[in-house]
């Protein structure tokens, strides 16, 4: 683990070990095996990873989850760069025969809630029986929207981070710590 990283042209900084995603993630698993250990093979939980920030993330879990599910991905995106652009961009749609499943959303990280609000009127327009929202990281300081997010694995400030699957302007996903932009 490196304390610094540069990426492009901006340097990070190390914030959260590899250990402690690892543990948040644990817990996080041990509430959703508590929650879904009604699914049966007949009746199989969705998990809908958000590609691309999310895969690290829903591997993570898949390692850990003990119920039966059926893996799902979409790509819905609003980020350039450092910042988010306001506007929701399909670039791969939900996955068909959505209708009457439970779905979990498998999230990277929520900051102002645009996608997820976007996902969850997806969902809902595909008739899922139920939807929640699992995302490893949220920055609630910036999060203000009204849809629940149901599984937050850790809360962070609201600054830039790169690593365990998330990107600045597509570099970065394949680090295993969380680093922070260096400012």
């Amino acid at each position: 683990m490196d304390p610094k990283i540069t990426l492009h042209d901006k340097t990070f900084k190390l914030f959260i070990p590899n250990e402690e995603i690892e543990k948040a993630i644990d817990a996080l698993a041990e509430r959703l095996n508590a929650d879904y250990a009604d699914a049966t093979d007949e009746d199989p939980v969705v998990l809908l990873c958000t590609l691309n920030g999310a895969i690290i993330f829903a591997a993570e879990l898949l390692k850990r989850v003990k119920f039966p599910l059926v893996l799902k991905a979409c790509k819905l995106s609003s980020y350039q760069g450092t910042q988010s652009t306001g506007y929701i961009k399909t670039e791969v749609p939900l996955p068909a025969h959505l209708e009457g499943k439970r779905v979990i959303i498998v999230e990277d990280i929520v900051d102002t809630g645009n996608t997820i609000v976007a996902m969850k009127d997806l969902l809902q327009d595909a008739s899922v029986r139920d939807s929640k929202v699992c995302t490893l990281l949220v920055k609630p300081d910036v999060y203000k929207k009204h849809v629940k997010l149901d599984y937050v694995a850790m809360e962070i400030p609201n600054r830039f981070i790169v690593g365990f699957g998330l990107d600045y302007d597509e570099l970065g996903r394949n680090i295993k710590d969380i680093y922070v932009l260096d400012e």
